[in-house]
């Protein structure tokens, strides 16, 4: 399970589920803040949890919906249950809970506090179940993404333990010259070679190879792989313009941009895979 997988309408209905469950413990009528008389002394208003139908139809049915949407969307891949989408069951379970709370509420002669809060959790529970996935305030992360650590320059051009840029493909990796290489005009000469430190090399090399531009040498504009980070967990689809998403790609996590496919990206995975990531909006570059 990721948790940064998780939006701010998730948050809202993982909120509104804790207010249902406290609202259980509250009383569902006030008929013994009415009564009056010798006999009321042993008389005290029931809550969800002396009647099991009101407790299963609104508190506990509103907290499953809640606990499976909520466990639905910080998994890496999506389950089915009857070929459905265990988030669309706990939808379901959500709008059962408010519109049973509705007509609980209107058919009760007297309400307590705890129908009347009831109701207005699941209510909101319901609202935020459904609208999550269709409002762009709600769809927005309920956590950010981490950002890159910042690397700490090493003496003598040394790439510290453990930093950015020590993996393979990363973008800011420096290319190593072999032991023995002659070091290119312009670069400073080490003292081992018989120069002075921080001087750069006096040699000459045939006209030839001064005119020859280096054949690594990328035009202006190509486009150059980076990091980045998504905000929410999306689809990766293969190269070849399959529907079947082959990964998902889940917020917290660095992924490698390496080539720029129409207004997508192909990126690949920490295990070597590579896709398509169609939507690219709100990520977070390293």
């Amino acid at each position: 399970m990721n948790i940064r997988s998780l939006t701010r309408g998730d948050g809202v209905v993982i909120g509104a589920a804790v207010v249902l469950f406290i609202a259980s413990f509250l009383d569902l009528t006030s008929y013994g803040n009415q009564c009056s008389g010798s006999y009321c002394s042993n008389l005290s208003n029931p809550t969800a949890w002396d009647s099991l139908g009101t407790l299963m139809a609104i508190y506990v049915a509103g907290v499953i919906g809640a606990a499976l949407i909520t466990v639905a969307r910080s998994l890496p891949q999506p389950r089915k249950v009857a070929g459905l989408d265990m988030a669309q069951f706990g939808v379901a379970f959500t709008i059962f809970a408010a519109w049973t709370g509705f007509w609980t509420l209107i058919d009760a002669s007297s309400r307590g506090a705890g129908l009347i809060l009831g109701f207005i959790a699941a209510l909101v529970l319901a609202g935020a179940a459904v609208a999550g996935p269709l409002l762009p305030a709600l769809k927005a992360p309920l956590m950010s993404a981490p950002r890159p650590a910042a690397v700490t320059p090493s003496p003598y051009g040394v790439q510290a333990a453990g930093a950015p840029g020590q993996g393979y493909g990363y973008p800011g990796a420096q290319a190593q010259h072999p032991y023995g290489a002659q070091p290119q005009p312009g670069q400073p000469q080490p003292a081992a070679f018989g120069g002075q430190p921080g001087q750069p090399q006096d040699t000459q090399q045939p006209p030839a190879a001064q005119q020859a531009q280096p054949a690594g040498d990328a035009p202006a504009g190509e486009f150059a792989p980076f990091w980045f980070a998504v905000p929410v967990a999306r689809p990766l689809y293969a190269e070849d313009g399959s529907p079947t998403p082959i990964a998902e790609l889940a917020p917290g996590t660095w992924y490698l941009a390496v080539e720029q496919r129409g207004p997508g990206l192909i990126a690949q995975t920490q295990d070597g895979r590579r896709g398509v990531l169609q939507d690219t909006t709100g990520i977070q570059r390293g």
